[in-house]
């Protein structure tokens, strides 16, 4: 039965292994009408964690590193919020709030979270002054990289002004109505007693989020949006801020973000990130959203769970969806990803680098997270200070050379600028090729993503001889050539 069982899977592995091609034949759902800047068209992107990045965890310790990170190929430095960060319910742990712990010297040792922002015009003291700020900006700028601020206009910190001088600026619903569990109410007495005296709170279930260091903001109010235009405006026109990373973009209404989009755009171009996959965001708003959809495939297929035909399908799928212009963003690792779900390795094992090699090479704009290009091989701690170790050298030649191919070779550019890309089938659910193809130039990649030696079949069209871009060998290729491939090896090969 297990014989019969494998040989049907083969042959409908067999038959649905079509490729697919990224010419967009079929009229996509999602037009990209942004106007992305032009030097985002080979931009590699770099989220900045200040906190943990360095021993001291400022601006002025972290400007130092720009250098290097610039030599990765980043165009783009996003920072993590650099706002204060609200003290009153301040998180210790996911449930717990500092101000629940009995020893003050305890209480000191937790930072909050970062999406927590009790001020929208200052910064972070922890990071250090206005002028560090500015002089990080001013940095990145003279080594030709720009810069975009993470920020949460959904929700504030339960002390941020607006709570007492603006409430109609929050949602308010009868604490009494919210089916909170009574374990969590029992463990947070103060908290709840806060919480009904406002008539506030988080409006969606509270048992699916534990976000209880930020009160909602509503959108319904005109007041209010006109504010955050004022604020969003106010980092570029002061400080020469490049752009925004939205967190949880989808839970604004999309009208704001169209409608303040061509306001930005006025006093300078930037460059919009929505932390989302909601396809409606590029249509005006945002130059990229998340490819959470293809991380988690790759950690699906990582552990065994789903195959290349995962990968297939996927890449149809966003063809159908997304026109060539939009940018998706892909990554393997972020500092969500880190903290709550676990290390690269903890995720992909063995594979690290061949997934990494993966969503470098397939249309999209790759993010490095802070500690990534140095194997970090450790949760960060979010809420509190937890030094990234900048001395392993391990991975960092690895992006190096990534970043090398995309700056350099324009198949690898996004949107329009780049390649178009065909998935290749190659007789093998375990190996995953395709190509990377204009009218004057080809690109194969070839991925085993499994952990054993794998055979596989030269597929039709890539004939030839090429350069293996990392070991920088002649490779030669025959159309229906049987060749083994190790296990986690990748191949890149450029005419």
């Amino acid at each position: 039965m297990q014989i019969k069982i494998f040989f049907l899977a083969a042959i409908f592995f067999l038959a649905s292994c079509t490729g697919s091609k990224t010419d967009n034949k079929q009229e996509p759902v999602v037009k990209c009408e942004v106007n992305h800047p032009e030097w985002s068209k080979s931009s590699v992107i770099y989220e900045a964690n200040i906190r943990q990045h360095t021993p001291e965890g400022t601006f002025t310790a972290f400007t130092k590193e720009l250098p290097k990170i610039k030599e990765l190929g980043v165009d783009i430095v996003w920072l993590m919020p650099v706002f204060p960060i609200g003290e009153l319910h301040r998180k210790a742990t996911q449930m717990t709030l500092a101000g629940e712990l009995d020893d003050p010297k305890e209480q000191e040792k937790y930072l909050g979270s970062y999406y927590a922002i009790k001020d929208y015009m200052d910064v972070n003291s922890e990071f250090g002054s206005v002028e560090d700020f500015q002089a990080l900006v001013g940095k990145a700028h003279e080594l030709g990289m720009k810069v975009i601020l993470d920020i949460a206009v959904n929700h504030t910190a339960w002390d941020h002004p607006w709570i007492k001088e603006k409430p109609d600026f929050y949602t308010k619903v009868n604490a009494d109505s919210i089916p909170w569990k009574q374990e969590w109410m029992d463990a947070h007495p103060e908290y709840f007693k806060h919480l009904k005296e406002l008539g506030m709170t988080y409006p969606i279930d509270p048992n699916e989020t534990d976000w209880w260091d930020t009160a909602d903001l509503n959108y319904d109010n005109d007041e209010l949006r006109e504010e955050m235009k004022k604020i969003f405006k106010y980092w570029i026109t002061e400080f020469d801020i490049d752009g925004y990373r939205c967190d949880v973009a989808e839970w604004v209404p999309a009208d704001f973000w169209d409608d303040l989009r061509p306001e930005l755009d006025e006093i300078k171009p930037v460059f919009m990130l929505a932390e989302a996959e909601f396809p409606n965001h590029l249509n005006k708003a945002f130059d990229m959203n998340y490819g959470w959809e293809f991380h988690h495939i790759m950690n699906q297929v990582a552990k065994g769970e789903k195959n290349v035909q995962a990968l297939m399908e996927y890449f149809a799928k966003n063809d159908s969806i997304y026109d060539k212009a939009c940018y998706r963003m892909n990554f393997i690792t972020n500092h969500d990803e880190n903290s709550w779900n676990g290390t690269v390795f903890e995720r992909l094992g063995d594979g690290v680098k061949t997934f990494g090699v993966l969503y470098y090479t397939v249309p999209g704009m790759p993010l490095i997270y802070s500690g990534q290009e140095y194997g970090m091989s450790k949760r960060l701690k979010f809420f509190e200070k937890d030094t990234i170790d900048l001395n392993d050298k391990g991975f960092y030649d690895f992006y190096l050379a990534l970043g090398k191919l995309k700056k350099e070779n324009t198949l690898f550019w996004n949107g329009n600028a780049g390649g178009d890309m065909e998935t290749l089938c190659v007789k093998n659910k375990k190996v995953f090729a395709f190509k990377r193809f204009t009218d004057e130039a080809d690109a194969f990649v070839i991925l085993n993503l499994s952990g054993e030696e794998q055979e596989y079949t030269v597929p039709s069209g890539i004939a030839g001889a090429y350069t293996n871009y990392f070991k920088q060998e002649s490779v030669v290729m025959n159309e229906e050539e049987v060749k083994t491939i190790d296990p986690w090896e990748y191949l890149i090969l450029i005419e």
